[in-house]
């Protein structure tokens, strides 16, 4: 692995350049151009003092973690999660946390927006695909940059770059027919539109796992160029699922297993070089337990749910790792630190269930990719020392877009009625003081185009007549008693009795259903899900401002 760059410091004026600024004789055009900049160096020492004081945040991010992979969501679960539990045991555990898609790409990008990803797409970013980005896009990250925070992002990221600035000319777009090869990008040439223009600092990982190209990436560059093309046949045999490797280009001697270890060192490198004269932010977006199921040696066997249980236990440790990292520079009780997952559970989890008796949901229904609760309904811990109770569990329902509004009110930033629309502040949830109860009016979910769902309170309505995407099999429908579609143009589901969404009280509840329909479609139309995007919400609560 390189060697990591040193990171780069804010060093403020000294009061001796401010003195010396200021006595210099200035002729009055030229007082009239450095007045801006004094300004702003006046306003940064008056900041400067108080950076300090502001917590840190780690938010990790798993890829395809299912609710009930989490022993402390999932009593029963095979799978055990020391480091997780104890986080958990630390801070606040939510049992009605959601990522806005049950796919990735979409998840990502209203994590780090604070809007719902149907706003702008719904599919993921296939390879070398452009940014879901536009260009003045509000970002979570830009935010806390603007408030002089240190920020990073290591790991996956499968939000896009601008490929099309390296590729030679004369050479194709690549297609699934027609894939890129190694000569067709000059390797040497900066990516753009990546982290860095999203407003992290730095930026180490392979960018996606499975899509090319293979190789690891610094900031924006590649740190060694492909030369090859992915053969998965050159990788030894794998104990469970497929290896999913979309083909393109590769570094030669490409070793997926190393990606989880190695991006977990740099993110414990990058902790090491942390100090305490700005607070930072990393975004530490984990490979794991996303397919290729992968386990190291290590971890082979330490669970009692095949291959994928011991790829959680290896995700486990690796979030102990980071955990350690905090504690060992004395920088836990003044850091935030966030886990959850991007979406549910991978269709493997069908035969994970019938070998191990294991079931990634936990007492929901669904996978990945489905309107059901467990393709969205995912883990989500926070701990804050000194601020939130330890040990404390919140049946709230509550979004990853709600994070952005969240650490706008930690920073001080008052976000525009256009920015982070869906986003609700969640900061007396966390301190534990009065508020609304639901926090949010609703919340939308969603993954393919025209199938939507809303939650409000213990209702969920789901506007179709089906929540699914993916067939399952016959066996487990039987075991389940999972009907293929219900006999009514849409379905009303109580989650506080029926978890397992098997009785649709759609007959029954026609007017909730149309209420709730006429919320959503009000969604779709443009309207807000936050209080400050839609002020004049008669259901806006005072307390989510």
């Amino acid at each position: 692995m390189p060697e990591a760059p040193a990171p780069a410091t804010s060093r403020p004026p000294t009061a001796a350049w401010l003195r010396a600024f200021t006595a210099a004789p200035i002729r009055a055009g030229r007082m009239r151009r450095l007045l801006p900049i004094a300004l702003q160096v006046f306003s940064l020492l008056l900041v400067l003092p108080s950076l300090s004081a502001q917590p840190n945040i780690v938010l990790i991010y798993a890829d395809d973690m299912g609710y009930g992979d989490l022993a402390a969501n999932h009593p029963v679960s095979k799978i055990p999660t020391p480091h997780l539990d104890r986080l958990a045991s630390q801070g606040l555990r939510f049992t009605d946390g959601h990522s806005s898609s049950g796919i990735c790409t979409p998840s990502r990008f209203a994590l780090l927006t604070g809007q719902h990803h149907w706003r702008r797409f719904h599919g993921i970013v296939s390879s070398f695909g452009p940014s879901v980005f536009e260009p003045d896009d509000f970002t979570l990250p830009k935010m806390l940059q603007s408030r002089g925070y240190r920020t990073a992002a290591i790991g996956k990221w499968h939000l896009g770059w601008d490929w099309a600035a390296l590729r030679r000319p004369g050479a194709p777009i690549p297609t699934k027919k027609v894939p890129a090869e190694p000569d067709h990008y000059d390797w040497d040439k900066p990516i753009p539109g990546g982290p860095l223009a999203q407003g992290f600092d730095e930026y180490f990982g392979d960018g996606t796992i499975n899509f090319p190209p293979y190789g690891w990436i610094e900031n924006d560059r590649f740190v060694e160029a492909p030369t090859v093309m992915m053969d998965t046949a050159t990788f030894r045999p794998i104990p469970e699922g497929e290896w999913e490797f979309r083909p393109g280009p590769m570094v030669e001697g490409w070793d997926p297993y190393a990606v989880l270890p190695t991006v977990t060192d740099r993110a414990v490198d990058w902790l090491s070089r942390q100090n305490r004269d700005r607070p930072f932010f990393l975004y530490f977006s984990l490979p794991s337990p996303h397919a290729p199921i992968i386990p190291n040696e290590p971890y082979r066997g330490k669970s009692d749910a095949g291959a994928y249980g011991d790829f959680i236990v290896e995700t486990d440790a690796m979030v102990g790792r980071v955990l350690q990292a905090l504690e060992d520079h004395a920088l836990t009780q003044n850091t935030i630190v966030i886990f959850t997952s991007d979406n549910g559970p991978e269709l493997y989890a069908f035969e994970r269930r019938r070998e191990h008796d294991h079931w990634s949901s936990g007492p929901w229904r669904g996978l990945k990719r489905d309107l059901w609760e467990g393709g969205h309904r995912v883990p989500l811990l926070i701990a804050w020392p000194g601020v939130i109770e330890r040990g404390r569990v919140s049946h709230e329902t509550v979004s990853q877009v709600d994070l952005t509004a969240t650490f706008a009110a930690l920073v001080g930033y008052r976000l525009e009625h256009d920015e982070a629309i869906d986003s609700y502040n969640l900061m007396p949830l966390l301190k534990g003081e009065a508020h609304g109860s639901p926090l949010r009016v609703a919340t939308v979910h969603n993954t393919r185009p025209n199938a939507f769902a809303l939650r409000q309170g213990d209702w969920l309505y789901i506007d179709g007549p089906i929540g699914e995407h993916s067939r399952r099999p016959d066996w487990f429908r039987e075991a389940w008693d999972d009907p293929r579609k219900a006999s009514t143009p849409a379905m009303l589901f109580n989650l506080a009795e029926d978890p397992g969404q098997r009785d649709n009280r759609y007959a029954a509840h026609r007017d909730r259903a149309a209420a709730m329909k006429s919320l959503l479609e009000a969604y779709r139309g443009g309207r807000g899900c936050a209080p400050h995007a839609s002020p004049e919400d008669p259901f806006a609560s005072p307390t989510t401002r």
